[in-house]
């Protein structure tokens, strides 16, 4: 394991990542104002995955991690996409 290695990120990576991520807010709040209709939650969800993307890699610093920790964590959101997927699935034919 890597735990004793020190990352430190700058503080205009740091700042520029919370633009980003208030950008990206900002664009949740209005696609939900400009009603997508039935793909106003899709562009909710994928908006959110993205915004947990970002504070996975850069603020819990999981770019620093092993390749095997990266991995589980993309089989967790695989998986969160394919149980959305289905549960999309299930609410388009009822």
């Amino acid at each position: 394991m890597k735990n004793h290695d020190n990352h430190i990120t700058s503080y205009t990576l740091n700042g520029t990542v919370l633009l980003v991520l208030l950008l990206l807010t900002t664009t949740s709040i209005l696609a939900v104002k400009l009603h997508f209709g039935a793909f106003t939650v899709a562009v909710a969800l994928i908006l959110a995955s993205v915004k947990s993307v970002i504070v996975l890699t850069y603020f819990m610093h999981l770019k620093f991690e092993s390749l095997l920790l990266r991995l589980m964590v993309g089989g967790v959101f695989l998986l969160f996409a394919i149980v959305v997927v289905i549960t999309f699935i299930d609410y388009y034919f009822r």
